[in-house]
């Protein structure tokens, strides 16, 4: 932050923002990553703490475009190497003395050693990382659209809606709160060049007991809510870093939960994109005052957004060609973020306002075929209605029958079919799915399964028409 200096004063270093305090942690946590192969080393792991905020890079979005996913599968941007050190948040291992004597910052680093780095990797491998290795049939859920069965109950294993880990230190809290209450008043709402305030600063850093003091401050200042350079909240910092206690704290004394930055993000959208279901359960523990269906700027909702971030890591897992342990986890999240939306009612039907596409589409689109299974399990009364809906004049099996080099092509059509999806509608260029088939054996092949089924429906639909 900017403090007024006299004129001969130099700085010992360049104070810290919310933007280079997570800057260098992900930089840290990517040089101390354990790669299973060669794309591990450009996705760190997701730490059970402070991770990455996207007002370090470009600004989010979440287009239903396959050209943008590259940037959301990983989650994370694509940093270079260099010879910081794996303590604390500032070059050469130390804070800036200037920063931590105005602020009475601990000067003890937030996440130790390299060792304790990486112990705390390990512990989230045996936590959400468990995940991926169940069987899509044992997700269970309950979804609350109106169309859909509310029988189910959503298991995640590691998360709780009563708490996210261990207590706050009572001596440390009142020391905190001792140090935010002799604060004079312009220190404490005092926001930086890039408009980050103390909140925003000890939300980033993770430390729970001063954001907890320094939200009670600038609660009775009315400045809880106050935004950063890109209309981030020190909620929706507290989200991109994945600090679901400092979160939950946060919410408990009254921050906005529907609050948006510059690009429309609430919470749950940054939450859903980065893949962090430990952050999302704190945000949908509040509910019914969040709003799911809430949009972002590119008209999506965080169901559109969890999709297609999830559908951009098994791109990227899947053309790997290797095990990598580190994506498999965070694909994992991501579908357990998908699960608790769903969950917590977020509705199957809602559109993108772009392109009309449902999470369906989203997920044919994209070839993901673990997510597309997952979705046809959900018992929608209406379901023939669900898969048939148009997207611009397209179904989701027209969708299908353009993934042509896609392997799980002829799959997805099968799911698709098997779940009532009509091979004789035609999109607006008066097309059937069959005259998007590709040209040869395969396409053959495949135009054969969907006139044999679309004969097969009529046959059932004309004895019902007679009755």
């Amino acid at each position: 932050m900017h403090f007024d200096k006299s004129p001969k004063e130099k700085p010992c270093c360049t104070l810290p923002t919310v933007k280079k305090l997570l800057e260098q942690k992900r930089k840290r946590e990517t040089f101390t990553a354990q790669p299973s192969c060669s794309t591990a080393s450009i996705s760190p792991p997701v730490p059970t703490t402070a991770t990455a905020h996207s007002s370090a890079s470009e600004p989010f979005t979440c287009p239903g475009t396959s050209s943008s996913y590259p940037d959301m599968a990983l989650s994370f941007e694509q940093w270079t190497s260099g010879g910081e050190s794996s303590l604390g948040y500032y070059p050469g291992g130390h804070q800036g003395s200037g920063y931590a004597a105005a602020y009475n910052l601990p000067m003890t680093p937030v996440y130790g050693t390299q060792q304790q780095q990486q112990q705390q990797q390990q512990q989230q491998q045996q936590g959400f990382g468990d995940i991926m290795h169940q069987s899509y049939q044992e997700c269970q859920m309950t979804v609350a659209d109106p169309g859909m069965a509310s029988s189910w109950s959503l298991v995640a294993p590691g998360l709780s809606a009563q708490g996210f880990g261990s207590t706050m230190d009572g001596e440390k809290l009142e020391r905190a709160r001792m140090m935010l209450n002799r604060m004079a008043y312009s220190k404490a709402v005092r926001q930086d060049e890039d408009g980050d305030t103390i909140l925003h600063i000890y939300t980033a850093k993770g430390l729970r007991e001063y954001a907890y003091a320094a939200a009670e401050r600038l609660r009775d200042l009315d400045k809880l809510d106050a935004k950063e350079h890109k209309g981030k909240t020190a909620l929706l910092v507290a989200v991109t870093a994945n600090q679901a206690e400092i979160v939950q704290d946060l919410l408990s004394l009254g921050a906005d939960i529907n609050a948006c930055d510059f690009n429309g993000q609430t919470a749950l959208h940054l939450a859903a994109h980065y893949g962090f279901p430990a952050a999302l359960q704190a945000v949908l523990s509040s509910r019914p005052a969040v709003n799911l269906e809430a949009r972002n700027f590119e008209g999506m909702t965080p169901l559109h957004c969890a999709a297609i971030s999830h559908s951009a890591t098994v791109k990227v897992l899947s053309g790997s060609g290797q095990l990598d342990v580190v994506l498999q986890n965070k694909a994992a999240d991501k579908l357990a973020c998908v699960q608790m939306l769903l969950n917590s009612g977020a509705s199957l039907l809602s559109q993108e306002i772009k392109s009309n596409k449902t999470v369906l589409h989203l997920a044919v689109k994209e070839g993901n075929v673990e997510l597309v299974r997952y979705l046809l399990r959900i018992p929608l009364p209406n379901i023939r209605d669900f898969v048939n809906m148009k997207a611009h004049g397209h179904t989701a099996l027209h969708m299908a029958a353009g993934l042509h080099a896609n392997p799980h092509q002829e799959e997805i059509l099968r799911l698709l079919l098997s779940r009532g999806a009509d091979p004789s509608i035609r999109n607006l260029e008066n097309d059937q799915a069959a005259h998007l088939l590709q040209s040869g054996p395969q396409g053959e092949q495949l135009k054969l399964l969907l006139k044999k089924r679309g004969a097969s429906s009529r046959r059932r639909i004309a004895p019902a028409q007679d009755q």
